[in-house]
């Protein structure tokens, strides 16, 4: 009797900390991504960016599925997702394309890097009730990633007006169905 309670004890165990781990392998893909955009790995960072995007949507599921959301789940997610969707595109476009714009450059990295702890901040705070207010930081991220791709054919100057454009939608009041 006791081994069966024993294993049970330890197969719950294992279940709440399956999102927790999915999410910190995506917490460290985006820190690989910012470490190989510093070091001039352009691809290999999109790479990494897209990975944890993966890693990102599983952990989702694999709360919803073993039915493990916690608070501590939410924050440490939000946590990544700055650094991950966040941060690392950020990074990338501006080792990748924004550096030989000076000034504008920086400030619109910021400010994109601004407006997703923003986004995610207010997410945090307000009920889930089926919706989302403004882009997702993962959406946001992944576009600005995906944009990377076409680098050699996109002018610098576009890649402004996307990150303000990102940053924007990040913090807009607009609601709609999650999927």
């Amino acid at each position: 009797m006791f081994l069966p309670n024993a294993l049970d004890q330890t197969v719950k165990k294992f279940k709440s900390q399956v999102a927790n781990c999915l999410t910190l392998m995506n917490l460290c893909l985006g820190g690989f991504s910012i470490i190989t955009s510093f070091k001039g790995h352009i691809s290999l960072s999109i790479l990494l960016i897209f990975i944890a995007a993966f890693l990102d949507r599983l952990d989702g599921m694999a709360a919803r599925k073993f039915n493990i959301e916690s608070e501590l789940g939410k924050q440490l997610d939000s946590m990544s997702d700055i650094i991950s969707f966040g941060v690392a595109p950020a990074v990338l476009v501006y080792q990748g394309i924004l550096f030989d714009l000076g000034s504008p450059g920086s400030f619109f990295t910021v400010l994109y890097i601004c407006c997703g702890a923003f986004r995610l901040a207010r997410f945090n705070i307000t009920e889930n009730n089926g919706y989302f207010t403004g882009l997702p930081i993962t959406a946001a991220g992944c576009i600005l990633t995906f944009v990377c791709l076409g680098v050699s054919f996109i002018p610098a100057h576009l890649y402004l007006l996307l990150m303000l454009v990102l940053s924007i939608l990040m913090i807009a009041s607009f609601s709609w169905k999650k999927i």
